[in-house]
C-alpha cells in the first residue's frame, strides 16, 4: 500500500505528464495551462531595497517574523505541513538566509532571477506547486503586519510584496522550464564501503535515465529522513553502466548524512534531485593548465573531474591537484588516487593536513594558503590561462576559506570567471540538527 507522501508525489507525476502533452500538442509549444506568476516586468530594486532596509528594524529579528510566518501558513493551511521535516529549526535559519540575501541583493535583479530560477527547478522534487507560493506570501504579509503594528505603511507592504514576486515568478518560471524532466530519481543502493568510521562511500543505481556531468553534485533524500535533502558531489564521470557514487561523511547531527553512513543497506533505495554545479569543464576552451583544489569530501567532484579530463586528454596542458586533509587523517581515497596518479605524467598531486578543529575546511589556515601560493609561484606567467576548479568540505567556515582562496588565486592574477566554486544553493548548506538541508522560500 503507498504512503500518502507517494500517493501525492504520484498525483504530481501525473499531473506534470499532463502538462507537458498539453505543452507539446498546443501551437508553438506554449502551455495552456496558466501560471500563477506572471514574468515580471522591468524592475529597478534599489529603490525597494532601500525601504526595505530602512524600515526592516519594525519587522525584525527576522527570526521571529520567520517563526510567525509558518505558524500562521501552517494554521490556515494544515497540509502544508508534511511539506516540511518534523523539526523545522533548520529550514526557518535557512529562510533568514534567503530573506538576508534578497534583501542585500535586490539591486541585482538579473542575477536574483538566475537564482530563484534555480531554487524553482530544484523545489519540483518537494512537490511544491504556485498555490503553495501564493498561501506562503499570505501568511508572510499577516507575519509582517503583527511585527511591525500600527508603524506599517501601504508602501512598505508593497515592496515587500515586489520583491517576493520577483523572486516567486522566477521559481515558478525555473520549475516550468524543467517541466520535461522528473522531479526525482529514485535509485537503488548497489554498495555502501566505509572508509573511516565516519565516512562511507555509496554506489547508487537511478532507476531511470539520469544525466549529468562530471563536477556536478544531486541532493540526496534518505527514506530514514523523509523531506530531507542535502547535496552531495558525484564522485564518478558519467559511465555506460549508469552507477552513480558518492562520498558522505556523517556529521554527529542525526541528519541526512548520517542516515546515509550509518542508515543506508546495499539493496535499499535512496531519492536524487536533478544535477546542478558550476564545477563543470566548459564544451569547449583551448588547452589550458587547471587547478584542482579539495579539502575533505570535495575531493569527490575532482575525482570525477579528473576521470572526465583523463578521457578527454586534449583538455588540458598538465593538471595540478592540492588536497586538504583533516588534522591527524590521511586521504581517505589515498589507494585510488595513487594507482590513478601511476603513468599520467600531466598529473601532479599535492597533499597537505593542516585543517583542524578551528578550521575544517582546511584552506584558510597559513600552511593551505602557503601550499597555494607555492602552486601559482611554479608558473606565474601562465596564471591567466588558468582554470580552477574548487571545492571545499561543507563545515560552516568553507564560505570564508572560498574567499581566502579566491583573493589569493587574483592576486596571483587568475582571471574571476576561470575560478569555479559551488555553494550549493543561496547560502552555504551544513547540517545542524534531524531538519537538515532545506534552503529556498517554502524548501528546498
Amino acid at each position: 500500500m503507498n504512503t500518502p507522501s507517494e500517493d501525492y508525489h504520484a498525483l504530481l507525476a501525473r499531473h506534470d505528464a499532463m502538462r507537458l502533452r498539453r505543452r507539446i500538442l498546443s501551437p508553438a509549444g506554449v502551455d495552456a495551462e496558466p501560471s500563477c506568476a506572471e514574468a515580471p516586468q522591468a524592475y529597478e530594486g534599489a529603490a525597494d531595497q532601500q525601504l526595505i532596509s530602512e524600515f526592516l528594524p519594525l519587522v525584525s529579528p527576522l527570526e521571529e517574523l520567520i517563526a510567525e510566518l509558518y505558524r500562521v501558513m501552517f494554521e490556515r493551511h494544515p497540509y502544508l505541513r508534511s511539506l516540511f521535516p518534523e523539526s523545522m529549526a533548520f529550514q526557518q535559519a535557512h529562510l533568514v538566509q534567503i530573506f538576508r540575501y534578497l534583501i542585500g541583493n535586490l539591486h541585482r535583479t538579473e542575477e536574483m532571477i538566475g537564482t530563484f530560477a534555480q531554487l524553482g527547478r530544484d523545489h519540483r522534487k518537494l512537490g511544491v506547486r504556485p498555490a503553495h507560493f501564493q498561501a506562503f506570501e499570505a501568511a508572510l504579509i499577516e507575519a509582517l503586519r503583527m511585527r511591525a503594528g500600527a508603524r506599517w505603511t501601504g508602501a512598505l507592504e508593497e515592496a515587500w510584496l515586489r520583491m517576493l514576486r520577483l523572486a516567486v515568478s522566477a521559481m515558478v518560471r525555473g520549475a516550468d522550464q524543467a517541466i520535461a524532466e522528473p522531479p526525482s530519481w529514485e535509485a537503488t543502493v548497489t554498495s555502501h564501503e566505509f572508509r573511516t568510521p565516519d565516512l562511507a562511500v555509496l554506489r547508487v543505481r537511478p532507476h531511470q535515465p539520469y544525466t549529468f556531468r562530471a563536477g556536478q553534485y544531486a541532493s540526496v533524500e534518505s527514506p530514514l529522513l523523509e523531506q530531507a535533502w542535502r547535496p552531495y558531489y558525484l564522485a564518478r564521470a558519467p559511465h555506460p553502466d549508469g552507477e552513480l557514487e558518492f562520498h558522505v561523511r556523517a556529521r554527529g547531527a542525526d541528519g541526512v548524512s548520517d542516515a546515509l553512513v550509518h542508515g543506508a543497506r546495499e539493496g535499499g533505495t535512496v531519492r536524487l534531485s536533478a544535477p546542478r554545479g558550476a564545477l563543470v569543464l566548459p564544451d569547449h576552451t583551448p588547452s589550458a593548465d587547471v587547478l584542482l583544489i579539495a579539502s575533505g569530501t570535495g575531493w569527490a567532484a575532482m575525482k570525477a573531474l579528473l576521470q572526465q579530463i583523463d578521457a578527454e586528454r586534449s583538455r588540458a596542458h598538465r593538471v595540478r591537484l592540492l588536497l586538504v586533509a583533516r588534522a591527524g587523517e590521511g586521504m581517505y581515497d589515498a589507494a585510488y588516487l595513487e594507482a590513478f596518479r601511476r603513468g599520467r605524467p600531466w598529473l601532479t598531486v599535492l597533499t597537505t593536513g593542516q585543517a583542524g578543529p578551528a578550521d575544517p575546511a582546511g584552506l584558510s589556515a597559513d600552511p593551505g594558503l602557503r601550499a597555494l601560493d607555492g602552486i601559482l609561484a611554479q608558473r606565474p606567467e601562465a596564471a591567466a590561462r588558468q582554470h580552477v576548479y574548487l571545492a571545499l568540505a561543507p563545515e560552516a567556515s568553507a564560505t570564508d576559506s572560498a574567499r581566502a582562496v579566491a583573493a589569493r588565486l587574483a592576486a596571483a592574477g587568475v582571471p574571476a570567471m576561470h575560478t569555479h566554486h559551488d555553494t550549493t544553493g543561496v547560502v552555504p548548506v551544513t547540517e545542524t540538527s534531524a531538519s537538515t538541508t532545506r534552503t529556498g522560500l517554502l524548501s528546498a
